[in-house]
Formats: C-alpha cells, structure tokens, sequence
C-alpha cells in the first residue's frame, strides 16, 4: 500500500533539506508541486500550457490542473511506494483531491507533519538570503556568509537579493502562508493526522525529530 506524506511548513522553515532528508531515510520521492509544475511548463504538456496561461497573466491556477499534474505525478513508477509531497495540497479542497487521488491508488494520506518556524526566525533567514548571479549559489548572512561581502566565493560574481528575500515580500509571503495554512492546519489536525515540530532548532535535530515521529505513525 502507498505511504503518503505532507510536509507544511512556510518560507524558510527548512522544508527542501527536511524533505531531502527524510525521503532518503523513509525510501519516498520527495514531490515538490513548484517542480512538477516547471516540469509541465517547460514541456509543453496540456496541463503546462494551461497552467502558464493564468501564470502570465497573474492569476492563480485553478484546482483542477494543479490536481490533474499532481495526479499523473503520483501514477508513475517511481511513486509505487508512496511519496512525501511538499507545496500540495494548499487548500482543504485540494486536501479532499489528495484523499481520492491516494485511494485511487491504493494508498492514504498517513501523516502531517508541520515545521513551525516563529515569524521573526523566518525573516531573519530570509532577509539575510543573497545569491550569486553567475550561477546561483546562495548565501545567508548570519549562518553562511561570503569570504568577501557581496561576492560569491565559488565564481567571484556579484551577490544580489532576489525580490522573493525582501522584507516587504518576506512579510506578504508569511501573511499569505499563514491564511491558508492555518485553515489546512485545522482540517488535518481535525483528521488525527498532524503533529507539529520545532523548526527554530538546527536542522539536524529537527530531521532526527520528525523521521522518529513518522516512524512511530508509519508502524
């Protein structure tokens, strides 16, 4: 039976490298639903087309192409096992998408597991992101800095902030995330199926806790 995972978690919680970490640790692929949607773009595939359609156009995508992508996702081979899926499902809508699409399947949704990160904490690692032009090696001013400031130690090309790393967009992103996470937060925590974790620690004691308590939940 396929074993389904999400992980929530905002802005600079750590999701990549807990995700890395634990589908290595748990034999899952780890979906990321900006992948999957870049994959399509970039493919030219009908669900890619539509999607850059209403992304060129700053509109949302509607559910039922983000579902129709995460869908044809999930039924390749690589995803037998189940998958531990990152950015999918945002809504409880396309959380009720994610039970039908696992029991078609032949799996569930077995666990939720939300890294909470205080806002302060976030804004701090994501204010203080910079990145190479050259080739886009990242930095973080306070726990990763350059040798030289504003220069990238491996090309020597000059470090820049991404609009994304601005205060005024790290604090409209929060506001965004929190809306729709804390409605999802509910619905799963209603199902019995999320637990929450520490993510101000560092990232190696947060990876230890959450691979112990989906261990205990996946047994």
């Amino acid at each position: 039976m396929p074993t389904y995972i999400v992980l929530l978690g905002g802005p600079g919680t750590g999701k990549g490298t807990q995700a890395a970490f634990l589908t290595r640790a748990l034999g899952l692929t780890h979906i990321s639903s900006g992948d999957i949607f870049r994959e399509n773009i970039k493919n030219r595939t009908e669900m890619g087309v539509l999607a850059d359609s209403y992304i060129s156009r700053g509109s949302l995508v509607p559910d039922d192409v983000t579902i129709a992508m995460i869908r044809e996702r999930l039924g390749r081979p690589d995803c037998a096992a189940g998958a531990l899926l990152d950015g999918f499902p945002r809504t409880p809508a396309q959380a009720d998408a994610m039970d039908g699409i696992a029991a078609e399947l032949g799996g569930r949704v077995k666990a939720v597991a939300y890294i909470e990160v205080p806002e302060e904490e976030i804004v701090r690692r994501l204010t203080g992101r910079w990145t190479c032009r050259a080739q886009g090696h990242v930095y973080q001013a306070q726990t990763h800095p350059p040798k030289v400031n504003g220069v990238c130690d491996v090309d020597g090309s000059e470090l820049y902030q991404r609009e994304d790393d601005k205060l005024e967009t790290v604090r409209r992103r929060l506001v965004v995330f929190m809306e729709q996470t804390a409605v999802l937060a509910e619905h799963y925590t209603a199902k019995g199926l999320l637990f929450r974790v520490d993510g101000a620690r560092p990232a190696e004691k947060v990876g230890e806790d959450l691979l112990a308590r989906l261990r205990e939940r996946l047994a």
